[in-house]
């Protein structure tokens, strides 16, 4: 039986999603984040996530995220900079991730902390050229706790994938907003994804216009061709990070998975208990037809 590493991958990064997504909206890491003077924590997701790269500036920040509105990016960057420093940024996301994963998946904890040494290894063996937002956090100081910091290693996998994927949407001339129009159709979520990103009815339309020309929408919905692009784009994405699960190892992959599939669920509950059932849409299954 020939090993799919195709599959493995596709998996490897849905349950990635999962064990990394629930902190951006996690109200202890929101706390923290308040505490350091931010006011309610406006703006955390940007830059908990962008921590590394906030001395960049926002319009690095902004290249980064590819598809969120740059005002939006903008005023978490500036605001932030405004109140405390990456570093402090840094630590109080990584204390919340620690009380969390230990609160709300006890049992996954350990065997995750033993594999903290195999996925820094991965990670430091990824290639970092064109890929700002990896290196940043790939940079950035390693936690002490070997459960948090196999959590950091995983999200540094996690952005090599992310800085892949959007090499891989510049390649097909996708745009910010493009890129959101595509993912909600890909994952049937109904028009929800761009709007949430920050893009407005005029964005949106004059997306939808260029998708039009370009064969790739018609009369503002995602045609056939469209659909497909993105599934090319997605399938791209997995052939590329297929890689980093081999060098993983078949053993240290299914080790992951057996782990981290079985709690997902219960990560996307978080997410949907403090932020909705429609955020981290790259967590979710794609949502079937009701027509």
């Amino acid at each position: 039986m020939t090993l799919d590493w195709t599959e493995l991958t596709r998996r490897s990064a849905f349950a990635s999603h999962r064990l990394i997504g629930w902190i951006y909206w996690d109200p202890r890491a929101i706390e923290l984040y308040a505490g350091l003077g931010i006011p309610n924590g406006v703006g955390y997701y940007v830059a908990s996530r962008g921590a590394p790269l906030l001395p960049a500036g926002h319009q690095a920040v902004s290249a980064a995220f590819y598809s969120i509105r740059a005002d939006f990016i903008e005023f978490a960057v500036t605001l932030a900079g405004q109140n405390t420093s990456w570093q402090e940024i840094f630590a109080a996301r990584n204390q919340a991730v620690g009380e969390g994963l230990r609160q709300y998946v006890p049992e996954i904890c350990e065997g995750l902390a033993a594999l903290d040494g195999d996925l820094w290894r991965v990670a430091d063996a990824l290639p970092e050229s064109g890929r700002v937002c990896f290196a940043a956090h790939r940079q950035a100081p390693r936690d002490e706790d070997p459960l948090v910091s196999a959590w950091l290693a995983v999200n540094c996998i996690r952005e090599w994938r992310g800085d892949t994927h959007f090499a891989v949407l510049t390649s097909e001339d996708i745009s910010r907003v493009q890129a959101g129009i595509l993912h909600d159709a890909h994952l049937n979520y109904g028009g929800w994804i761009a709007q949430s990103r920050g893009a407005d009815a005029d964005a949106i339309t004059h997306a939808f216009a260029d998708l039009e020309i370009r064969g790739l929408a018609d009369n503002g919905v995602v045609s056939t061709a469209g659909l497909a692009v993105r599934e090319l784009i997605e399938e791209r994405t997995n052939d590329i990070c297929q890689r980093a699960w081999e060098s993983l190892g078949l053993t240290n992959t299914e080790r992951f998975l057996d782990l981290v599939e079985p709690i997902g669920e219960r990560l996307l509950g978080r997410i949907d208990a403090t932020a909705g059932p429609n955020w981290m849409p790259a967590a979710r299954e794609r949502r079937p037809d009701t027509a």
